[in-house]
């Protein structure tokens, strides 16, 4: 009986696993940079989006991977609103509650479309 329980405890854990996603990059979104110098007058601001990565289910990654995956969700954002450059991007600190909870990863930045 206890076999079929653990049996059965691993196959699920393994489904949640699985069921776990990271924000991939997009091709629009490889053409997107960072930068921390403000862009010059030739550039137009789009405005102001946040990124995000889920860490509910995959909680296990790390920081380095999830803040990873908020970056490249900000990218494809930026790349959707046409977009080609963050500039400011940030991440809010870590706070008590992420020592509990897997919570999600953000990054906020201001977005450009430079010629």
């Amino acid at each position: 009986m206890r076999i079929k329980v653990l049996l059965g405890l691993s196959a699920a854990a393994l489904l949640l696993a699985g069921c776990s996603t990271s924000k991939d990059l997009s091709a629009a979104g490889q053409r997107v940079t960072f930068t921390d110098q403000q862009p010059g007058s030739t550039c137009q601001l789009l405005g102001e989006i946040t990124g995000s990565q889920s860490n509910w289910l995959s909680g296990a990654g790390g920081e380095n991977s999830s803040l990873r995956g908020a970056a490249n969700d900000l990218r494809n954002r930026a790349a959707e609103m046409g977009g080609n450059v963050i500039y400011g991007a940030t991440s809010p600190t870590q706070n008590i509650w992420s020592s509990f909870a897997p919570l999600d990863s953000k990054m906020t930045g201001q977005v450009y479309k430079c010629p």
